[in-house]
């Protein structure tokens, strides 16, 4: 089995749309892909609709969190999303996201660039509008080469000259709510040291005994020195290990399958979760 359990669709910052997401994944030749829109569920129902034979579709959402003011990112797989606390704290998140994209764009505005909300509204469309649709916008202007580019102290990093922080959930009670809504919890990319400061690895340890179930391992930010540290503390922590591809569509290199997960793994995540369930495809439209 081939399972990539971390993909992004037009709900929040893919450029795939949730159909043609699930299209693009079976025709990668994946078997299982999960659907994890930042702090969002709203690509799901598409992505059900249209999936097709042969592919399971696993429901998840990437949380924004923050731990001793560092950003950081938790999965939540196969939990209720209608259960009313964590549908509330995602909702609070994703409301803070447009006063936070204007205020990245006032400080670009400051810093010479012509940005404007009308065009980062534009490439954000029915999306949950966060940083690489700003990126993107910075792309279309000539400001810098790549979305990557963008991704620097010089623009939209962590600290850097353009970046405004959000309100993000603290991890603690984000697997909290996860556990409460049936999900099981996996910390994404935890040494993607390229995207800004990382949790130290006691925080890792501390989350652990506070019920994270996994790390996402194998993953594009995380080098072969890097995943090999990594499967080490799992193993000393008793974490599940994932792999994923984090795909965004045409807006990062990456394509579906690029790294997978274990299926062992992923059968342990489907028998922890009770909030909601893996869907087989039988033929969408």
């Amino acid at each position: 089995m081939r399972i990539d359990l971390h993909t992004h669709s037009t709900a929040s910052d893919g450029t795939d749309s949730p159909a043609d997401l699930v299209r693009v994944a079976a025709a990668a030749g994946l078997d299982v892909v999960a659907l994890t829109d930042h702090d969002t569920t709203r690509g799901h129902a598409e992505a059900l609709a249209a999936l097709p034979p042969g592919l399971t579709l696993v429901t998840g959402a990437e949380l924004s969190c923050r731990y001793d003011g560092i950003s950081m990112h938790m999965l939540a797989y196969l939990f209720d999303p209608g259960e009313p606390a964590l549908l509330a704290e995602r909702e609070l998140v994703r409301d803070d996201r447009v006063p936070r994209a204007q205020g990245m764009i006032a400080k670009l505005n400051g810093l010479g660039v012509p940005v404007t909300w009308e065009q980062v509204a534009r490439i954000a469309g029915d999306g949950s509008v966060g940083r690489p649709h700003i990126a993107t916008a910075l792309v279309e202007l000539g400001v810098v080469e790549t979305v990557n580019d963008a991704f620097t102290r010089e623009w939209l990093a962590d600290g850097g000259r353009a970046h405004m922080t959000k309100h993000e959930t603290d991890p603690f009670e984000a697997l909290r709510l996860i556990k409460g809504a049936g999900g099981v919890a996996v910390f994404a990319h935890p040494a993607a040291s390229k995207r800004g400061r990382t949790v130290p690895e006691s925080a890792i340890a501390d989350l652990a005994e506070a019920g994270l179930d996994g790390i996402e391992v194998d993953h594009m930010d995380h080098d072969p020195d890097t995943r090999a540290r990594l499967r080490g503390l799992a193993k000393e922590l008793g974490l599940l290990v994932t792999g994923s591809s984090d795909y965004h569509g045409s807006r990062k290199s990456c394509v579906p399958g690029e790294y997978t997960t274990d299926p062992e793994v992923y059968g342990e995540i489907t028998r922890r979760a009770t909030g909601a369930f893996p869907v087989p495809g039988a033929g969408g439209a």
